[in-house]
């Protein structure tokens, strides 16, 4: 799919991190997104309804930035994809950059960050792969970290 949607550069400070300071004091976390939809309809017709409104995009992304601490970006960035899917039934795929400019480097750098991405495959072979007496966040856990960056090493 050619088609796609841009946001960047949303700063939201959060409180993730593995060291206690990082919990403590909070940093901003900057979060690109791109998804990927068919544009046609909303080329056509012109109507917000025919595409993803990027001001709920934006307010998803922010909220689980500024919501509960996670230990590693991963995370974040898992939970924003799968969020954005669940959210938006037109998406084909979603990929979410989380820049962690403050990390905790003893060394001069610009920018750590975490790419995830998520589709729509993927997303609904985890929903259905989901126990029957599971919640519907164990579906999203299971999409989260269904297609996950070879990269471990902890943020």
């Amino acid at each position: 799919m050619a088609d796609r949607i841009e946001l960047t550069g949303l700063r939201v400070r959060g409180r993730h991190g593995v060291l206690p300071e990082e919990r403590r004091l909070g940093q901003d976390f900057i979060v690109d997104l791109v998804c990927w939809l068919d544009l046609t309809a909303a080329a056509d017709s012109d109507d917000l309804n025919d595409t993803v409104n990027y001001a709920e995009l934006a307010q998803i992304a922010h909220d689980v930035v500024a919501g509960e601490p996670l230990n590693l970006i991963e995370a974040v960035a898992g939970r924003i994809a799968s969020a954005a899917m669940e959210h938006f039934a037109e998406l084909h795929a979603v990929e979410v950059t989380i820049h962690k400019p403050a990390a905790p480097i003893p060394l001069t750098f610009d920018d750590v960050a975490v790419v995830a991405r998520r589709s729509r495959k993927a997303h609904d072979a985890a929903l259905r792969a989901a126990p029957a007496h599971g919640t519907q966040e164990s579906a999203t856990s299971a999409s989260a970290t269904s297609e996950s960056t070879p990269e471990g090493a902890g943020r």
